[in-house]
């Protein structure tokens, strides 16, 4: 027997020097034994990115680096193989699997003499290898997906730390993902396998620790529940589906996945509530008054002077073609005495379906700002710059586009009507489209937070950020960061407000 030992689970340059050695004496994979030998770790310090995760620090061990790929003997006993069977043995090397070193040998062994053998998908070793590969790239998407970070008490640096069980040994593969989100801040991503560390200049690489040294829960872990409850849509819910892209094995460690239960169980009640909540139904002769005025175009001879022509003429609005795009017009809900006006982009998927503004996941998150703000949303009026829903079909979804200065011009004239009938004190203009439409063109957002933007009608504006921007914020710590300016913003328009 013939034994080729490796540096560490993980270790393909060990396989490849290994495997190019034992083929180049033509020894078959019968008579070979690989083996993964402890004794060549060795100790040396821990990264400085390690110091104070979960209390109890990381092992100091790492890997020995892995010999230099022996050149293959001279004398013509030589062979190329193809670069797409490295790739895939770059993968199958990650898997779990304790064949998959003899898996890869036993494929290159063939190889020689049967050169397209990669490219026969029937073949049984060909067929396991690209499965094995294809589960282990499954593994670093849901990696990517479900890696949660932990604020670190009384560490200096600011420091966070992440603690993961992958279905394969995906820590290094899944790495650059992370490297390229979070280059600015010094974080540790803890797996029973191997552990990353980055100190915002160097990535390491240490074993893997146990479950004992995983982070403990922060206020990070609310923010992640509240974000998870916001996008969950009890209408489109499919168990089957949503269990297949967020297996149970992965639900212990995401804050969020306490959550599951519940919002499974409630969500036929949330979906019959929804359903039951219709808009505002416009009498038979406001109604027929609108249907006049949008047959004949004539609405500059009668602008709207209550809300409920308001309702009518929006869900007849033929002032844009938008009205081919959505299920109905969306306008404003609120008191007509409010202080307060909140203007939003457009309606979205739920809006669009229930006939309200601000009731999908971006309401949720206004919704919790206007409460941590001090703002209870009732006494609000709610509404968006543009009233019909414009997406495009994507599948069995309706995804959202932004829409165009002329659409926003066109449906600017129903906004004016509500700011006529409401006469708020304050207006907060929720992202860059509603701020184009209520200060009639473009305002920076980032320059312009925390001011107040007098109007012609004598009341002041506000911009902020638009919820649904909140929700698409990749990095946990600048989520919470624009989150926490967002609710400052809206109390900055309350307090204007009076």
């Amino acid at each position: 027997m013939k034994t080729v030992r490796l540096a560490s689970e993980t270790d393909f340059a060990g396989w490849r020097a290994g495997a190019r050695d034992m083929r180049a004496r033509h020894i078959p994979p019968e008579v070979i034994v690989w083996q993964v030998g402890k004794e060549l770790f060795d100790p040396s310090p821990p990264p400085p990115c390690g110091e104070g995760a979960g209390g109890g620090g990381v092992s100091s061990t790492h890997a020995a680096p892995a010999p230099p790929p022996q050149p293959l003997p001279a004398g013509g006993r030589g062979f190329s193989v193809p670069k797409d069977f490295i790739e895939l043995a770059e993968a199958v090397i990650c898997h779990r699997s304790p064949d998959r070193f003899a898996l890869l040998y036993r494929l290159l062994w063939r190889m020689k003499d049967e050169p397209d053998l990669m490219h026969i998908a029937t073949d049984p070793q060909v067929a396991k290898a690209r499965s094995m590969a294809k589960q282990v790239n499954l593994a670093v998407h849901k990696m990517h997906a479900f890696v949660r970070f932990r604020l670190l008490e009384d560490v200096e640096p600011e420091t966070y730390v992440a603690w993961f069980e992958p279905a394969h040994r995906v820590v290094e593969r899944a790495a650059p993902h992370f490297l390229e989100r979070f280059t600015g801040i010094r974080f540790s991503i803890l797996t029973p396998d191997g552990c990353l560390h980055w100190d915002t200049e160097r990535a390491s690489f240490t074993p893997g620790v146990d479950a004992s040294q995983a982070p403990a829960a922060d206020a990070l872990d609310d923010l992640w529940r509240t974000y998870y409850a916001s996008i969950f849509n009890p209408a489109r819910l499919k168990v089957k589906a949503m269990t297949r892209e967020m297996p149970k094995k992965y639900w212990r460690n995401l804050p969020e996945a306490r959550l599951i239960p519940e919002l499974i169980a409630s969500a036929e009640d949330r979906t019959a509530t929804m359903v039951a909540q219709p808009p505002v139904t416009p009498s038979k002769r406001v109604f027929k008054a609108a249907q006049r005025i949008a047959r004949d175009g004539r609405y500059d001879e009668f602008p709207p002077t209550t809300m409920e022509e308001v309702v009518a003429g929006v869900d007849l609005c033929r002032r844009c073609d938008l009205w081919r795009c959505g299920t109905q017009g969306v306008s404003g809900e609120g008191p007509v005495t409010a202080r307060l006006m909140l203007v939003g982009e457009q309606p979205g998927d739920q809006e669009d379906l229930a006939g309200r503004p601000f009731v999908g996941p971006a309401g949720g998150v206004l919704d919790r700002a206007l409460a941590e703000a001090g703002v209870a949303r009732d006494r609000a009026y709610v509404t968006n710059a543009v009233k019909h829903f414009k997406h495009e079909p994507r599948g069995k979804r309706r995804i959202h586009k932004t829409p165009n200065g002329g659409e926003v011009k066109a449906c600017r004239w129903w906004l004016d009507a509500e700011r006529r009938i409401v006469r708020p004190r304050v207006i907060v203009a929720l992202g860059a489209t509603a701020a184009l439409s209520v200060f009639g063109k473009p305002t920076p957002i980032a320059a312009n937070r925390q001011k107040a933007i007098q109007l012609p009608d004598q009341s002041q504006g506000v911009v902020t950020y638009h919820p649904s921007f909140l929700l698409r914020v990749p990095d946990a710590e600048t989520k919470a960061r624009a989150y926490a300016e967002f609710v400052e913003d809206l109390k900055f328009a309350a307090e204007l407000a009076g």
